[in-house]
């Protein structure tokens, strides 16, 4: 291998590598535990709530596995693949927007289903 060749491939490992790094906390700052469309109560049953980790999404709807995550600002767009209440695995992409008043916005990829998420304590 000529040196030029072994330092081409030096670059794409490192390249890959730093594609790999897992996201620090204040990258990911959507961690935790959100109602839908009202504000979070302390008597808001577990099962009624949002919950978002660094590698999946739980809700009332299903459970998604995160698959890819990009960061733009206060908004991140994420790739999922889901399960159903009724066990129907489905592929999506879903955004959410950090808002000023501590909620955070959510939206399908169509657009088809809206909801605005406020944080549990």
């Amino acid at each position: 291998m000529s040196e030029a060749n072994g330092r081409a491939s030096i670059l794409v490992v490192a390249m890959l590598a730093m594609a790999c790094v897992p996201l620090a906390a204040d990258d990911f700052p959507l961690v935790g535990s959100y109602t839908e469309n009202e504000p979070c109560k302390a008597d808001t049953p577990a099962d009624a709530r949002v919950t978002i980790t660094r590698t999946e999404v739980n809700s009332p709807m299903g459970l998604c596995k995160i698959l890819d995550l990009k960061r733009n600002g206060n908004s991140f767009a994420l790739d999922v693949e889901c399960s159903g209440p009724a066990g129907n695995q489905m592929l999506g992409h879903v955004t959410f927007t950090m808002r000023e008043d501590q909620t955070v916005d959510f939206s399908d990829q169509d657009g088809s289903y809206k909801s605005v998420l406020h944080r549990c304590p």
